[in-house]
């Protein structure tokens, strides 16, 4: 079931994105079982390396207001095709997800896609997601 809100959220997060460098925009929302959301923006740095995902910006900002089970990810992108998570936030995922965690992966455009945490660790993300 979709929740518009956390889409909304999604979508605002995306707005915010910083990514001068790459003009690869990501939102994303995480819920919490007992209905709170925190959501995160992907912040680009000159360095590459200190570029932060946008899924673990909104899993840190969760945790650090003492959040620690999760009920569902929303992620956004300005992509035309449905993109998936990198590994560095899959293993976000695996230190503070259940595997009972559903994805909504979405497009700026309308493209949605619903998957397992299972279905979501067996994705890539590569280079041509970029163009």
């Amino acid at each position: 079931m979709i929740d518009q809100k956390l889409v909304d959220k999604a979508f605002e997060a995306l707005e915010f994105s910083h990514s001068p460098y790459s003009n690869f925009k990501v939102g994303a929302c995480v819920e919490t079982f007992d209905g709170r959301f925190f959501f995160g923006t992907n912040i680009e740095n000159a360095s590459y390396g200190g570029t932060i995902c946008a899924e673990r910006n909104a899993i840190n900002n969760a945790v650090s207001h003492g959040e620690r089970e999760f009920k569902t990810l929303y992620l956004m992108t300005s992509s035309d095709e449905i993109c998936y998570p990198c590994n560095l936030c899959k293993q976000t995922f695996l230190e503070f997800f259940d595997k009972d965690v559903m994805f909504n992966i979405m497009t700026k455009n309308g493209k949605m896609e619903i998957l397992s945490f299972e279905k979501v660790m067996n994705t890539t993300f590569t280079k041509e997601d970029l163009v």
